[in-house]
């Protein structure tokens, strides 16, 4: 069985930490420990978020723009998916070594094809970067030109634009490496958004939702499961009210109404339950959105929410 696992946000950085190098890589450590239950269990294929981290990058550059050229948004993508898979090469790389196993892992800077007259380049809606409180977060609107919203009552964060993925580039690369044996990290923060052009792929400035990529790839890998970590344990409606319930399975068929309803915010669970119920219409045999530390009992169907036809 292949799986496609989709790390969260707090895979690499906590609430409450700065992201320093060091907080990030203990959290990794956790974090790859958390999937021992997966390791061995067939075919992996990790994927990652980098909010926090492509966020921070355009500050630095924003701080740093009289003295230095600033990047594109597509390159901080890359950046940041290439430093990041590095960190989980490593850490996940040694975890297999001590548990004697010679599986490699590998990190692939991907490539994500996006349509050219998405409307999302008109309505940035992708939340990046930390959180802030109001007042500082408008004024960096006003001082950098951001766009800033209120995130899931969360704080104020940076957003920017959001196409909807259309197909990996590299996933035959992947498909070969998973064949071989190896371990692939790739659509690192959803990958780095390109448009198909007649002279080739050329690369725009926005931010994909990881977890839609995930799912593109994942169906692009004829995977057969998907698993989505994530902050909570299930998916919840009526999040944030006396009536909340949470969720242990989740039909297709509920979840698009409750994703019509608004339940679901589209910079947090949203795009998980869209891509795990996409993922499970299309074919895919399992999909589980759960946290790090219940992911054993969701994966024998004890735990999480489990996305089902």
């Amino acid at each position: 069985m292949t799986s496609v696992i989709a790390l969260g946000g707090n895979a690499l950085i906590r609430a409450g930490q700065r992201g320093t190098a060091a907080e990030q890589r203990a959290n990794l450590r956790e974090t790859c420990e958390a999937l021992r239950p997966l390791l061995g269990d067939g075919e992996q294929v990790v994927t990652h978020g980098n909010g926090p981290q492509v966020g921070e990058e355009l500050l630095r550059m924003e701080i740093s723009k009289p003295v230095m050229p600033a990047l594109t948004l597509d390159l901080c993508v890359a950046e940041t998916e290439g430093s990041l898979g590095y960190a989980i090469q490593q850490v996940l790389g040694n975890l297999l070594a001590a548990r004697g196993l010679s599986t490699h892992v590998a990190s692939i800077v991907s490539q994500v094809v996006v349509a050219e007259d998405d409307p999302a380049f008109g309505l940035p809606t992708k939340p990046i970067g930390p959180f802030y409180k109001k007042a500082e977060a408008q004024r960096h609107a006003r001082d950098y030109g951001w766009h800033v919203v209120e995130d899931s009552g969360r704080g104020w964060r940076r957003v920017v634009p959001s196409p909807r993925p259309i197909r990996v580039v590299e996933a035959p690369l992947i498909r070969t490496l998973v064949d071989a044996g190896v371990v692939p990290i790739a659509v690192g923060g959803g990958g780095i958004p390109v448009l198909e052009l007649p002279a080739g792929v050329k690369g725009v400035e926005a931010v994909i939702e990881k977890d839609l990529a995930t799912g593109v790839l994942a169906r692009e890998l004829s995977a057969e499961r998907i698993v989505f970590l994530t902050g909570v344990d299930r998916v919840a409606v009526g999040w944030g009210t006396p009536g909340r319930r949470f969720l242990d399975r989740l039909t297709v068929s509920e979840a698009h109404r409750f994703l019509d309803a608004g339940e679901f915010p589209p910079g947090s669970m949203g795009p998980k339950v869209q891509a795990a119920v996409e993922f499970v219409e299309r074919g895919g045999v399992a999909a589980v959105i759960t946290s790090l530390d219940r992911v054993a009992e969701a994966i024998a169907g004890r735990a999480g929410t489990q996305v089902v036809p």
